[in-house]
């Protein structure tokens, strides 16, 4: 049974409303994008708000998190007054397809995307609704990313890597080509199974591409793995 709180440096998150918990994907995500000048950030499917909350602790931006889950929304604002940084975030419970801000525009748009494309459906509704793509199509999502940010926008995003293509396809449809990409191994020995991926509006020349092996196979974090999360992780010095 998973923990019903996750605590880090920082913050704590609790996480006993919410189908999808703490997991390594989300707490790379969040330590791994770029935000140190963002101005207004938008995490997509924001769960129990950890990689908003990651965000504020990273950079001074205003963040607004949303996600379609109404327990997990209500566990994210209750993390989010929890934490030190309530003031700048926002937490919407709601459907991202939908959103409406006429006033406005996200520089930085962040995402741990539903991926479970051809994976059986779990018997939980929020479960499934948080792992499974047909609430959130890689079309559909960058389409909506396009209308609600800015000329010089990034989205972020951590994904398998075999679906890595269509999702940078997606981007490039609606002008977002990829301008950082880091595999992930789990130990040396091992094939990326995740791909964390930037897409930037303004045109990148050519994605910056590197691979980050997690674990360095004797069971301790990688230096490139600490230098991601020491600032969060309690066993990280």
């Amino acid at each position: 049974m998973s923990n019903n709180y996750f605590k880090f440096k920082q913050f704590t998150i609790v996480q006993d409303g919410c189908a999808m918990k703490v997991g390594t994907d989300g707490c790379l995500l969040g330590g791994w994008f770029n935000c140190a000048e963002s101005r207004n950030v938008l995490d997509i499917g924001c769960g129990s708000g950890l990689i908003a909350i990651m965000a504020a602790q990273r950079c001074n931006a205003q963040i607004i998190g949303i996600e379609i889950d109404r327990n997990a929304s209500l566990q994210a604002r209750e993390n989010v007054a929890a934490s030190p940084w309530s003031e700048r975030i926002e937490i919407i419970n709601g459907d991202f397809l939908e959103y409406k801000n006429d006033k406005k525009r996200f520089d930085t748009i962040v995402c741990n995307p539903p991926y479970f494309v051809n994976s059986l459906k779990c018997d939980k509704s929020s479960r499934t609704l948080a792992r499974h793509s047909d609430s959130l199509n890689c079309n559909d999502f960058f389409a909506k990313c396009a209308e609600v940010s800015t000329a010089d926008s990034t989205v972020s995003i951590i994904i398998p890597c075999d679906i890595a293509e269509e999702w940078q396809s997606a981007a490039e449809k609606n002008g977002f080509d990829a301008s950082r990409i880091t595999y992930i191994k789990t130990t040396p020995k091992k094939d990326p199974k995740r791909v964390l991926m930037e897409f930037a509006r303004n045109g990148a020349e050519k994605a910056v591409e590197n691979t980050l092996v997690f674990e360095n196979g004797r069971g301790e974090y990688s230096e490139e793995t600490k230098e991601i999360l020491r600032d969060f992780y309690l066993k990280i010095e």
